[in-house]
């Protein structure tokens, strides 16, 4: 079976406008940041894809640990009728899912939602070769916006793997979880991936890692705001900085000036003092009971929590109420 054509719902103007939006807001600020969303163009994306395969990153081996293991209980127990995966990207991991469900039997629809037409027209056409039975509908859309778009009917698996929760502030977590729980009928299931509280000396190097990969990653944002909005950004200019912040139980990835520069973009005049800091992602680890109590809040019921062995990553299956 061929996948569907894409159904889209975030053109290239939206996302434009989008950027154009925290580029302007982000920059004017007092502590001046940029939300992570913006690192992903297609060299973002490959070099992101190299981090999940570096000795220092053990989020992604984690999750795949815990899904490997799990996945035919989660099939057995969400009886799922169609799949649905936030931020599909590559779906790599999602197909440790796929395999249960279609080892099992009953799994009719998978539904990838991710910004990225190219990356969703590959990987939909792929799966579809893959898993020939199963009907493939590919959604162009941003999930925190979005979720009013997903498919209705029959049982419904919604997966937000990789630990992606956690780039959102505390406020916009909990509006999320609502907003997801609202998309939602009673009964349906949500599968969430989240990065662990653990000692900072595991943390801090998986985003700074040794080879440097993190750091151009990190710096990457700065050419898509050049590039797309005509920025004049020296990347050269900027030092990648991780930090763990032990208040918040988050770790910061941030740009640093190496010495005093004007930067000028869409209209506005941007100082950067030497040594100033600019905050590029937030990523939250989290204590399984917080978890479930984020859940709750939004309306969950937490049915099961897996980790890996090591106790790293953990995957919550959880029922909307």
């Amino acid at each position: 079976m061929t996948a569907e054509p894409l159904e889209i719902y975030l053109e290239e103007g939206d996302l434009e406008r989008g950027l154009r939006d925290d580029v302007r807001a982000g920059l004017s600020a007092g502590r001046k940041w940029l939300p992570p969303k913006w690192f992903y163009d297609a060299r973002g994306s490959e070099l992101f894809e190299e981090i999940t395969r570096l000795p220092e990153y053990y989020p992604t081996r984690a999750e795949r640990a815990v899904l490997a293991a799990h996945a035919p209980d989660i099939a057995a127990l969400t009886g799922a009728k169609t799949l649905i995966e936030l931020g599909s990207g590559s779906s790599e991991k999602t197909r440790l899912l796929l395999d249960a469900f279609t080892r099992r039997g009953g799994l009719g629809t998978f539904v990838p939602l991710d910004v990225s037409v190219s990356a969703l027209r590959g990987s939909t056409a792929q799966i579809a070769a893959d898993y020939p039975r199963l009907r493939v509908r590919g959604i162009v859309g941003d999930f925190t916006r979005q979720l009013d778009r997903l498919p209705t009917g029959g049982r419904r698996l919604v997966v937000f793997l990789g630990g992606t929760i956690g780039n959102l502030l505390p406020a916009e977590r909990a509006e999320f979880l609502m907003a997801m729980r609202a998309a939602l009928e009673v009964g349906d299931w949500l599968l969430l991936g989240t990065d662990l509280v653990k000692d900072p000396s595991v943390i801090v190097p998986a985003y700074d890692d040794a080879a440097g990969v993190t750091a151009e990653f990190n710096r990457n944002v700065l050419h898509v705001i050049n590039r797309e909005l005509g920025a004049d950004f020296d990347p050269a200019a900027f030092e990648h900085v991780a930090v763990w912040d032990s208040d918040h139980e988050w770790i910061e990835m941030r740009l640093r000036a190496t010495r005093s520069m004007t930067v000028r973009v869409l209209g506005l005049t941007v100082d950067f003092a030497a040594g100033e800091e600019l905050r590029t992602e937030v990523s939250a680890k989290f204590h399984p009971e917080g978890i479930a109590a984020e859940l709750a809040t939004a309306g969950f019921a937490t049915a099961e929590f897996w980790t890996d062995p090591d106790a790293l990553f953990g995957v919550t299956l959880a029922r909307a109420r």
